[in-house]
């Protein structure tokens, strides 16, 4: 067992006072098998009239959070704790049927399926000839082996670069470039086994960084995206492109969606020109709990 705490802070700062629209945060994690929701804070400046929850189209937590008052500073402070259970290697129990690629998924599950196989970019012919780098057509793969190879080629093949722009490359941009952030990473993991008939769906959620944790400061970490790929017999298999994980070690997984543009931690509107919004500021914390220590706060 592992518990994580996650400390998030997105400050917006205006050149003069604004009356915040509507915001929405995704930042609550889903609780599953693998997951454990401990305890969960939010904190905002200035004070909402309303906040409420809902669940969107995909199950996932949203928070909703409305204003009444006027200010040139809006400040989001989140802090959850989890019990986290990872994977520490991939364990591929895959159906008889679906041990080599390429295969038809289930007659039962393919309309499920379907809206996640479906590319979003079906015109990019730019992934379908990158993939003719390492997929033979017409030859018959281990299917655990051909999603792994995926990967690990963007894992290897590919350079992080942070980006502060909003949005995220289309996968003709990723491969063109050869670098890209962790959406960009997850979409073109997506694309990539959609066009090889897989059903695929993104994450967003948070990671932790081994090597910025530590007794001196708070913790290491970042808000981060992955994906997962719908195996039978395995379910829905996390693949983290940007870091070559499978399974979810280090991952904390917040919110799941179709696209990328579907998933995003805080969005939101003010009343005021375009020219007011003078900065962002986000940090994220991600510190692992010593297991005494957690278990005398359950």
């Amino acid at each position: 067992m592992t518990v994580y705490t996650v400390h998030h802070s997105t400050v917006y700062r205006y050149g003069r006072p604004v009356r915040p629209g509507q915001h929405q945060l995704l930042f609550r994690p889903r609780d599953s098998f693998d997951q454990r929701l401990l305890d969960c804070k939010l904190a905002i400046d200035p004070e909402p009239v309303e906040i409420r929850w809902i669940h969107d189209v995909f199950g996932n937590c949203i928070t909703l959070v409305e204003f009444n008052t006027f200010s040139d500073v809006l400040e989001f402070q989140t802090t959850i704790r989890l019990d986290h259970t990872p994977e520490n290697a991939p364990d591929f129990r895959i159906e008889e049927y679906a041990r080599e690629h390429p295969f038809a998924y289930d007659g039962n599950e393919l309309p499920d399926l379907n809206p996640y196989i479906r590319r979003h970019y079906p015109g990019d012919a730019a992934v379908d000839q990158w993939l003719l780098k390492f997929v033979a057509p017409g030859v018959n793969r281990p299917t655990g082996q051909l999603l792994m190879t995926l990967n690990e080629a963007i894992a290897e093949g590919f350079s992080y670069q942070r980006r502060t722009m909003r949005g995220t490359q289309t996968p003709a941009e990723t491969i063109g470039l050869q670098r890209g952030t962790c959406r960009d990473f997850a979409l073109l993991m997506m694309e990539a086994a959609r066009s090889l008939g897989f059903a695929a769906r993104f994450i967003t959620g948070y990671v932790y960084v081994p090597d910025r944790d530590g007794p001196t400061r708070f913790g290491g970490g970042s808000t981060h995206a992955w994906c997962s790929i719908y195996v039978p017999g395995s379910g829905w298999v996390e693949f983290d492109p940007t870091n070559g994980i499978v399974g979810n070690r280090d991952l904390i997984r917040v919110g799941v969606a179709r696209t990328p543009a579907q998933a995003i931690p805080l969005s939101g509107s003010y009343w005021g020109d375009a020219g007011d919004e003078a900065s962002m500021e986000v940090t994220v914390n991600v510190k692992s709990v010593p297991i005494a220590e957690a278990e005398d706060r359950i």
